[in-house]
């Protein structure tokens, strides 16, 4: 299917709630994946549709989808399946957004390392759409906990990613438990033949859309990202704005509440700053501008909407201090600065489950955005002292202070007080209130640590020190690897991939160093766990554990030192308990 010469939301038939928050957060135009995919899914069509993260996809599917739900009916109406939690959350706050003018709707993300006993509480509340990890989607299917007589859609997203991460066997089992007329979407950036396959047996007559991917260039631009971690993002904005050059400075956030409550912050904190929003009057946002221009004002918050076609030479940076929605987005909010081959300075806080969109945006810019440590207490210490000397160097150029000197003789001959003395007592009096110094209280520098992969074997680090090494019931005549115990962990024990140790593989078990501090909890959770159609079944493996066999016991520690037994009950796992982690 062609890409539809779509220009506006108003022509895609979409719920009037939809439309006003279409109109909240900024959208203009459909994206192409948005264009093409809304009519059909309005229609309740089944769809193939191929578009790379970034494109606006989320959008695609929950827009007509939220405009078709039944709010009376309290039982999920749209199953989404993700490949991981991040993403999970990640499309479940997007359809929460979607979705805050229809009254008394409810989405739940589903994901391994959550709590279990929340989940069932809010499943019991009752939601409208369920949003979720293959692996816990299919616990709660066991458990007949997820009731999904109701369902109107399935929404595969991002499959090809699901198929790398060994997920097909467990996608295959969750849509035999939907309803045989549902509609069903797959979403994938790639189109391998195993993913094709799943489309050829599970979506009737699909709607099939393939968007190519557009990339854009920004050479004049530097491009730099800040992981949000250990400040907030406000603190982190004013220490930018302390330690460099700045011109003039564009910062884009998704709502128009947003920009009133930035810029009073950020004026308050002493900057000249002001709001620019859809909500504002046409007169009141040129004058905005136009002090932009004149230099009367240096900062301005504004949202997409309100800041498309703003050319202002002086701006010098543009911050992302909300990601955007998808990389089109990203491309005309940047290119507000650079302009006319002036080198521009682009800033993006990127959340930690926000770092996909990340690699979106390097994809779609064909340009590397690296990683920036925030200014330290002794780079903002330097800059204020500079910008002080700075204003004494211009004062005594531009100033007739013959009378201020004869004070300062005069003070000196009454009081006995040497010119040295005097001199900083006048420097505090005039950075009392702003002082050139940070308080030592400060947040000292952040930087971002690396991202880890999931190798064969894993290396150790510094950080490995507090690692313990465990033993798991999967090995290499099961045909396990490493990324999917890395995967299998990561998803349901909430532990990050960059805190998984090394990994040996054996031929009925494999050993893997995790953190040695690891709550009882979490262990538990563990020993449920499923990999390649074995149950994990963890225990340390420096308690000499041998290969278990019908009724031998296990020994593992708790958290209190405390020695406990249990009795594995040596049952075969039920055939519908597939291995469900490969990654």
């Amino acid at each position: 299917m062609t890409e539809d010469k779509i220009s506006t939301f108003a022509e895609l038939g979409l719920a009037p709630a939809i439309h006003r928050v279409i109109d909240e957060v900024g959208y203009e135009t459909p994206s192409p994946i948005q264009s093409s995919s809304i009519p059909p899914l309005l229609e309740g069509r089944d769809l193939l549709g191929q578009a790379q993260t970034g494109t606006g996809k989320t959008a695609a599917f929950a827009l007509p989808l939220l405009s078709r739900l039944d709010l009376k009916k309290k039982r999920p109406q749209i199953l989404v399946l993700t490949p991981t939690r991040e993403l999970a959350l990640q499309v479940s706050e997007a359809i929460r957004t979607y979705a805050r003018h229809l009254k008394g709707f409810q989405v739940l993300p589903v994901y391994g390392g959550q709590s279990m006993s929340q989940q069932l509480r809010q499943l019991h509340r009752g939601v409208h759409a369920v949003v979720g990890t293959p692996g816990r989607i299919q616990d709660h299917l066991r458990r007949g906990t997820l009731n999904l007589t109701n369902l109107m859609c399935v929404v595969l997203d991002e499959a090809d990613e699901m198929l790398r991460m060994g997920f097909v066997a467990d996608v295959e089992e969750i849509l035999k438990d939907t309803p045989e007329e549902r509609q069903t979407a797959l979403f994938s950036a790639t189109m391998p033949k195993e993913v094709l396959s799943i489309a050829r047996r599970h979506l009737k007559d699909p709607v099939e859309i393939r968007i190519k991917a557009k990339t854009s260039t920004v050479e004049t631009i530097s491009q730099r990202f800040w992981q949000v971690k250990g400040l907030h993002k406000l603190d982190a904005l004013t220490r930018i704005l302390e330690a460099e050059e700045i011109e003039g400075m564009l910062v884009f956030v998704r709502t128009k509440i947003a920009t009133v409550e930035l810029s009073e912050k950020l004026e308050s904190r002493g900057f000249s700053c002001a709001p620019l929003n859809g909500d504002m009057t046409q007169a009141l946002r040129e004058k905005t501008v136009e002090r932009l221009k004149a230099g009367t004002l240096d900062i301005v918050v504004a949202t997409d909407v309100a800041a498309r076609g703003l050319d202002v030479k002086r701006i010098s940076h543009v911050v992302n201090y909300d990601i955007p929605y998808d990389t089109e987005s990203y491309i005309h909010r940047i290119g507000r600065t650079g302009r006319a081959g002036r080198e521009g300075q682009a800033i993006l806080f990127v959340a930690p489950r926000e770092r996909r969109m990340l690699a979106a945006i390097e994809r779609a810019t064909r340009q590397p955005i690296t990683a920036m440590s925030l200014p330290s207490r002794k780079d903002i210490s330097n800059r204020r002292t500079g910008l002080f000397k700075e204003q004494i160097a211009e004062a005594m150029e531009s100033q007739d202070l013959e009378f201020f000197e004869e004070l300062i003789d005069s003070y000196q001959h009454q009081y006995d007080v040497g010119l040295r003395r005097i001199a900083a007592t006048l420097a505090y009096l005039v950075q009392k209130d702003k002082p050139l110094q940070m308080d030592d209280g400060a947040a000292e520098e952040l930087t971002v640590p690396d991202e880890i992969p999931a190798h064969s074997k894993r290396s150790r680090s510094a950080s490995d020190t507090h690692l313990r090494r465990y033993r798991i019931e999967v090995g290499r005549t099961h045909g396990v690897e490493p990324k999917h115990i890395v995967g299998a962990i990561a998803n349901e024990a909430n532990i990050n991939s960059r805190d998984i140790g090394q990994i040996k593989i054996n031929n009925d078990h494999c050993l893997v160093d995790l953190p040695q501090n690891m709550p009882s909890a979490t262990f538990r959770q563990l020993q449920k766990v499923w990999v390649c159609g074995q149950q994990l079944q963890i225990s340390p493996a420096d308690d000499g554990h041998q290969a278990q066999s019908g009724k031998a016991k296990r020994k593992f520690s708790t958290k209190s030192g405390e020695r406990k037994t249990f009795k594995p009950s040596g049952k075969k796992p039920p055939r519908n308990r597939r291995g469900s982690y490969k990654d």
